[in-house]
């Protein structure tokens, strides 16, 4: 792929053929298709689906069910492992995928329809199991928080997580839902380096803000946890006892982390933007990545895609286990319950009425 001049405030600069299609669209770089130069704005269309809870049946996850309000993400970051589904619409999985937003706005309603569903068995759903949440357009269309103020009301258990700290304007709701033991919280924190955020995650959070928000949430009562995901060997991975000691002393109660994985155009993407960005540490970055995943830039087995193989997934495991022991990050989340689960009065009569 060749290497394109950075897009102010995106992750990437490229839009490389869709996978699913036979026909691809070149810009005449001196036509009236060439691309503003001053950047690309991001454009919300409306997503018309009827049923807003998935399944995942992939057996190395974390969570059964998860809602995703918006399909691409506004965050940009490079490494995202998403970026492929934007390929299912149609679009492509690099500047599309953080440009072109799908927009759930009927998730609350779908949701309190299918929690009252007599096919419903309580369960914790997972926020962001694909995209993030919280991601900017959020803080003006709230449709993440009314899908957690459904789950609240009808007492269904759970979980979020996000790399934004737009999360805590929801404390109301997340403290609430914790005195009942029915929600956690997960923060992403990938580097405690404002440069490397800048450019790999160009419109998340930034790692002080995420810490301020691992902290307000932990003295609102709400169980916080953190993720180290991705973890970049060559570039981040260094990191790891600083960010574990800067997430313990914030409040976090649980630390995990997953190596990076580089799915399909994923890959391309990635090594066009370290060109880019850190061209003297490319080459080192990518052969450690290709020592993790036997040989290639992605590894697509279960099991082996979230922890990697050989001697550096080992030394990683290594590293951050002993980082966390130090630092006392030993708690774990609490196990939510199911207990509070029942459909309101409300919601009853409504169905009455359909």
């Amino acid at each position: 792929m060749p290497v394109s001049l950075p897009v102010h405030g995106r992750g990437a600069a490229e839009n490389p053929t869709n996978r699913f299609e036979k026909i691809d669209v070149v810009m005449d770089p001196d036509g009236d298709c060439a691309p503003a130069e001053d950047g690309v704005k991001t454009i919300y269309l409306r997503d018309s689906t009827r049923k807003v809870i998935a399944h995942n049946d992939s057996p190395d996850v974390g969570f059964d069910w998860s809602i995703n309000p918006y399909r691409g993400c506004e965050h940009g970051c490079i490494y995202c492992y998403a970026r492929p589904t934007h390929e299912w619409l149609g679009f492509s999985a690099g500047l599309d995928f953080e440009t072109k937003i799908m927009v759930k706005v009927d998730a609350p309603e779908l949701l309190r329809e299918e929690l009252s569903s007599k096919k419903w068995k309580p369960a914790t759903i997972s926020m962001s199991g694909v995209t993030d949440c919280y991601q900017p357009v959020e803080r003006k269309l709230e449709i993440t928080r009314k899908c957690i103020g459904v789950m609240s009301e009808f007492g269904n258990p759970f979980g979020i997580i996000t790399k934004s700290a737009l999360v805590t304007r929801d404390i109301d709701i997340l403290s609430e839902a914790a005195k009942r033991n029915l929600c956690v919280v997960m923060l992403s924190v990938t580097t405690l380096d404002e440069e490397v955020h800048r450019v790999m995650e160009p419109r998340a959070s930034t790692p002080r803000r995420r810490l301020e928000a691992i902290a307000k949430l932990a003295s609102a009562g709400v169980p916080v946890g953190v993720m180290l995901a991705p973890v970049v060997p060559g570039l981040t991975d260094h990191e790891v006892p600083a960010i574990l000691k800067a997430v313990r002393e914030a409040g976090a109660l649980s630390a995990g982390y997953v190596p990076v994985r580089l799915p399909y155009g994923v890959k391309d993407l990635f090594e066009a933007w370290l060109e880019r960005h850190f061209p003297d540490r490319k080459s080192k970055v990518l052969n450690r990545i290709m020592e993790l995943r036997g040989g290639k830039l992605n590894d697509p087995e279960f099991g082996s895609r979230m922890q990697g193989k050989g001697v550096w997934a080992e030394q990683m495991k290594s590293i951050f286990e002993v980082a966390r022991r130090k630092v006392g990050i030993d708690e774990g989340m609490p196990e939510l319950t199911r207990e509070h689960f029942r459909v309101p009065k409300s919601a009853r009569k409504q169905m009455e009425l359909w």
